[in-house]
Formats: structure tokens, sequence, C-alpha cells
């Protein structure tokens, strides 16, 4: 009979904090954030006899199984890691995501057009990207997104140097020109000039 891991997180945060990313994938100072703010989210409190699982149990639960994919982060997987039932697994992650989506706009905000943090991104994009993209909000560098499997059309084209099935992530939104319906970066280019990427 093995025991479950998850009693080792606390050992891990504090001398191997490497070992806890790896799991949980976020670093234990943004765990313990996360966690004073969920933590007094209707969806954890009830006035039922039978308690809850405490919430960084609960938050533990639902990170281990947002940051995996595929057959290794099923509930019986989790289930076996944290020491608790599938149901339990499912429970926890439903009550944590709901807490997470309530707090969404806290997390998650467009910054203000004279936010110095948004001028530092556009002079790296500027310096270190496509210069098209300059004006973009949330634009990604092409990061590998990894793939379960082979995708069955073209599916040699996503094999990359690692070894892995991915996709290259390029997406990025655009300030909308306010004189038109065109996205900054389009217009202020010259239709005769191609884009500088």
């Amino acid at each position: 009979m093995r025991a479950p891991q998850i009693q080792l997180l606390p050992a891990f945060a504090d001398h191997r904090p490497d070992l806890f990313r790896k799991k949980l994938h976020v670093n234990p100072d943004t765990f313990n954030f996360i966690l004073d703010r969920i933590s007094g989210h209707l969806i954890f409190q009830n006035n039922s006899p039978n308690r809850q699982l405490p919430v960084a149990l609960q938050l533990a639960i639902f990170l281990n199984r947002a940051g995996h994919y595929g057959n290794a982060i099923s509930p019986e997987d989790v289930r076996q890691w944290a020491g608790v039932s599938v149901g339990s697994v499912i429970n926890c992650t439903n009550c944590v995501m709901i807490a997470l989506l309530d707090l969404h706009d806290d997390f998650i905000f467009f910054p203000g057009a004279d936010d110095s943090e948004l001028a530092k991104a556009r002079e790296f994009v500027e310096v270190r990207t496509c210069a098209a993209w300059q004006n973009g909000i949330f634009a990604a560098n092409g990061s590998a997104v990894k793939l379960m499997t082979k995708p069955s059309l073209y599916g040699e084209t996503f094999y990359d140097r690692k070894c892995n099935y991915s996709l290259n992530c390029q997406v990025g939104g655009q300030q909308i020109d306010p004189m038109g319906d065109l996205p900054v970066a389009a217009a202020r280019r010259d239709a005769s000039q191609p884009p500088n990427c």
C-alpha cells in the first residue's frame, strides 16, 4: 500500500521548490497568494455536519490536474496522489474552478494605456519580435504547446526538435483604431509595403 504523496508538498515548498513546481506548476508564493484570495469564497463553506477538505488541499488537487494532461492525470491518478476519493477529486476541481472564475476580474485585467509596464512590454516587442505586434495586447512569443497525440492530418509537420508533437502559439489581440475598424498596426502600415516581420 502506498501513502499519498501530497503530504510532501509542504517540505517541497520549503526545501525543494522545483519539485513543488513540478507537481503544481506554480511557485509556492503563488500558491499561497491564490489560496489567500479564494479561501473565503462561499463555495468552500457549508452548513453540513460533513466537513469539506481544507481549501489548500482542494487547490493543490486542482493545480495538479490543471497542470498536467493526457493519461497521466486521470481522476484515479490524482486520487492516488492526494489520498482522496475520485469523487472528491472531481468536487475539488469544480469548487476551485468556481472560486477562480468568480475572482476572474481580480486576477485577469487589461493594462491601462498609460501603464508603465505596458510601455516596457511594447519596447520589448518592438526590439525582440515583429514590429507589427508592438501595439498588440497579450501577444504570445511562439511558445510550443504540446499536443497529446500526433494529429491525423499533416501529423509529421507538428513534430518539433524536442521530439514532441506541438503547435507554436502566435496569437495576439490588437487595439482598435478609434477612427475605423482596423487594428492600429494595420491602419498605420502602408499597404504597398509588406509587414516587417
